[in-house]
């Protein structure tokens, strides 16, 4: 087994797996432009949240979040890639799905007034509330659904 080399992606566990994963594919794909259209803004959006980590790691927030987003997309398209890279771009797809969910409860749970809840950063103004913990919720369950369907290692565990 070369982890290095590209293969083909496995076949999916049942037939509407497929469809969940470019679903998935295609809210990472509206999200990531959205943000990138108005990106010099969007660290600001980030700043509005009040994370942890000061002003500085917002532009760190924004740039990471936009490249993981990006980098999700190989593995939910089943393009054809090494297994190491089949499985960073699942891990990717997890720890945006993780980002989203935290950042909606965060702004939930805390009293700060947010204008803005930043999926689809500042060129749509989407309002902080509840159906965002629930979006985030929605995309873990695609996301994990996807992973479940393709897992990139069970092709090779059983050679």
């Amino acid at each position: 087994m070369n982890i290095i080399q590209a293969s083909n992606a496995t076949q999916p566990k049942t037939k509407n797996v497929r469809s969940v994963s470019i679903a998935l594919a295609v809210i990472l794909v509206v999200m990531v432009v959205a943000q990138l259209f108005t990106f010099e803004k969007f660290p600001d959006v980030i700043a509005s949240m009040w994370l942890p980590g000061g002003d500085a790691s917002d532009y760190i927030y924004a740039a990471i979040i936009v490249c993981l987003e990006v980098l999700a997309l190989p593995f939910l398209l089943a393009m054809r890639l090494s297994l190491a890279m089949r499985c960073m771009s699942m891990v990717s797809g997890w720890l945006v799905v993780a980002f989203w969910l935290l950042v909606s409860l965060w702004e939930n749970l805390t009293i700060n007034i947010i204008g803005n809840g930043g999926f689809l950063g500042a060129t749509v103004s989407l309002p902080v509330g509840w159906w965002s913990v629930f979006f985030g919720v929605a995309l873990a369950i695609l996301a994990g659904w996807a992973s479940w369907g393709m897992w990139p290692l069970s092709r090779h565990s059983e050679k």
